[in-house]
């Protein structure tokens, strides 16, 4: 069966680095943010995402980016419970 793009999994691919970059981009200092471009990122993680589920991936990217913090109050920071993940 042929892939479909280019890994066979480029839309995860997209969606996991546009909540990434998104986290990455909030802990710089607000007067250095770039918020049209991350209005921009935010509107393109949206579209990726399925339904009701950019807070469980942006969730999962502050994890990633920050394994040291206690997991439970990220995904509460998001409104979502551990178990959601």
């Amino acid at each position: 069966m042929p892939r479909k793009g280019i890994t066979g999994h480029d839309e995860w691919v997209i969606t996991e680095a546009l909540a990434t970059a998104l986290i990455a981009l909030e802990q710089l200092p607000s007067k250095h943010q770039p918020s049209t471009h991350m209005d921009e990122i935010r509107k393109l993680l949206t579209a990726a995402c399925q339904s009701g589920t950019v807070n469980l991936h942006m969730a999962q990217a502050k994890c990633r980016l920050f394994p040291e913090m206690d997991r439970a109050a990220i995904y509460l920071e998001y409104g979502l419970e551990d178990g959601q993940a």
